[in-house]
């Protein structure tokens, strides 16, 4: 059986750099680890530290393809979700950032708080408070 420790990383190709560079370090807070220009690809790579445990890769090409749906049952990858201590202390913050949320729901297998916004290029987010 192959033996994978945890996710070491999940990258994220946006369409411009420097609104979604903002985006994840001002108003998600995540710490720059390394920015590297890529003069070969004519891009940047953007590594973020989610509180000392995963990095996000934030990646810039020219011209990249058009995302697929995004809508909650779209193929592929669904959405990405972050534990919070403080659910309302955090949609506060985002809605203060002009970051629009849903309405905070409860999930009923667990009971626990959540809710969904979305990145600069509508990539799907998810607060899931602890």
């Amino acid at each position: 059986m192959l033996k994978l420790n945890r996710i070491h990383h999940i990258a994220i190709i946006c369409s411009d750099y420097g609104r979604s560079k903002h985006f994840y370090t001002e108003i998600l807070g995540f710490k720059v680890i390394r920015e590297v220009y890529r003069e070969a690809r004519k891009s940047y790579k953007l590594d973020l530290e989610v509180n000392g445990l995963y990095q996000i890769e934030l990646f810039s090409f020219p011209g990249p393809p058009p995302a697929r749906p995004s809508q909650p049952e779209a193929l592929g990858l669904r959405h990405l979700a972050f534990e919070v201590d403080d659910i309302k202390a955090a949609v506060l913050h985002l809605n203060k950032c002009h970051v629009v949320t849903e309405p905070i729901r409860i999930d009923e297998t667990t009971g626990k708080s959540f809710t969904f916004f979305t990145d600069p290029d509508d990539l799907p987010l998810e607060l899931y408070e602890n």
